[in-house]
């Protein structure tokens, strides 16, 4: 065994430590490379049976994104969400949150603060469709608000030939309504530190100059397109929150009017009740399985199958026992295509993640003087090298 004198010795608290691995959600073993020890060590460290060096709980620190000082804590500091937390599992909240989790708020927050003033400094207004309906209200009257609001029309889904690029026709229309849409499965530009879909799938930021919806890259693409608008409700609504909806199970426990009446107003957005049910029964008479309905009903509105699926069963068009098998159909399909898809060009990924109208933002101030280069790069999480290449693909400079 190694001897450890007194004088490198680091007298950190063993509980601390276990609680900032299991927050950062890092096994034995991994932990145990970054200090070049064994993961029996770790272990031994973890119990207080053992001290690592000064050297080495520093490396560990590092690892488990927290502050040095926090391993001398006598106990671990209580971390609060800077936003509602609306996320459930049945009936009971979810009270673990990750390190991830955590610095992506910051991130985004930090993120939020400079193009707030951004937007005041150019003049913009406050958008009035901000907490313009209390949580209570009719579902399809904030769909009908919002539907104009974003001039969407059935009309326009002929005008692209599949969900994905409706997908991004209902981002483009958000952000001329002045939404800031942001979407990625990673922290940062951190590709070590993957965002979990069973943690959150999204999360919106209520204010009245710079509204931001957040969807979780990681979920199957088939889903953020519910997200978005489920997310876009909460402005609607004026309530910020971190939501973990998913279409394959019901909303319970507290909290759920606000996110029932977020998926209520999303089902009636992407997929309105009139229309649906015309089409429904249309499509019924000629097709000769619920499967074979749903994929052409989806076709029709350009949503996914599983938002065609989910609001036949909320209509009583389908039973629940066939709406989960064919959910957990689509899942599989899901799962081989994410592993099938590759990283894309960093550049044109970039103001995806970031959201277009910011990413330009950053970049014309740069170029205009008015924001230091490497604090351009602290707020796009690359380089300060890199923003001329950026400033040139996005058609800035």
């Amino acid at each position: 065994m190694e001897v450890q004198t007194t004088m490198t010795v680091a007298l950190i608290n063993p509980g601390v430590l276990r609680w900032a691995r299991e927050r950062a959600r890092i096994g034995p073993d991994r932990l145990a490379k970054s200090a070049s020890v064994t993961p029996e060590r770790i272990l031994r460290w973890e119990e207080g049976m053992e001290k690592p060096t000064f050297r080495q709980a520093q490396e560990i620190a590092k690892k488990l994104h927290i502050p040095f000082g926090y391993l001398f804590l006598s106990h671990p500091p209580e971390e609060k969400l800077p936003i509602p937390d609306l996320r459930r599992i049945g009936d009971h909240p979810i009270s673990e949150v990750s390190a991830d989790l955590f610095d992506l708020l910051a991130d985004t927050l930090y993120k939020h603060d400079w193009y707030r003033d951004y937007l005041i400094e150019q003049g913009e207004e406050k958008l009035p469709f901000i907490g313009r309906f209390d949580p209570d209200a009719d579902p399809r009257e904030i769909a009908a608000d919002m539907t104009t609001t974003l001039s969407l029309t059935l009309a326009d889904r002929t005008q692209v030939r599949s969900w994905e690029q409706f997908y991004d026709f209902l981002v483009r229309r958000a952000e001329a309504a002045g939404i800031w849409v942001m979407r990625s499965g990673i922290v940062a530009n951190n590709t070590h530190r993957s965002l979990e879909i069973h943690e959150f799938r999204g999360f919106a930021i209520c204010d009245e100059i710079a509204p931001l919806v957040f969807i979780n890259g990681n979920d199957a693409k088939a889903a953020q397109i519910f997200t978005l608008v489920h997310e876009m409700t909460h402005l609607w609504i004026g309530k910020s929150g971190i939501s973990n909806t998913s279409l394959d199970r019901p909303v319970n426990g507290e909290g759920k009017d606000i996110e029932k009446i977020c998926n209520a107003v999303a089902a009636e957005v992407l997929v309105p009740e009139g229309p649906f049910l015309h089409t429904w029964e249309e499509i019924w008479q000629k097709e000769s399985s619920p499967e074979d309905t749903i994929s052409t009903s989806a076709t029709f509105f350009r949503v996914s199958t599983v938002v065609i699926a989910r609001r036949a069963l909320d209509l009583g068009l389908i039973e629940w026992p066939v709406f989960v098998d064919y959910y957990r159909s689509q899942e599989e399909r899901w799962q081989r295509r994410r592993e099938e898809q590759g990283g894309g060009n960093f550049f044109k990924t970039l103001p995806v993640r970031y959201g277009r109208r910011f990413t330009e933002a950053v970049v014309r101030s740069t170029f205009d003087q008015s924001l230091l280069m490497r604090e351009a790069g602290r707020m796009l999480n690359i380089s300060p090298s890199r923003i001329q290449p950026l400033a040139e693909q996005i058609g800035v400079w």
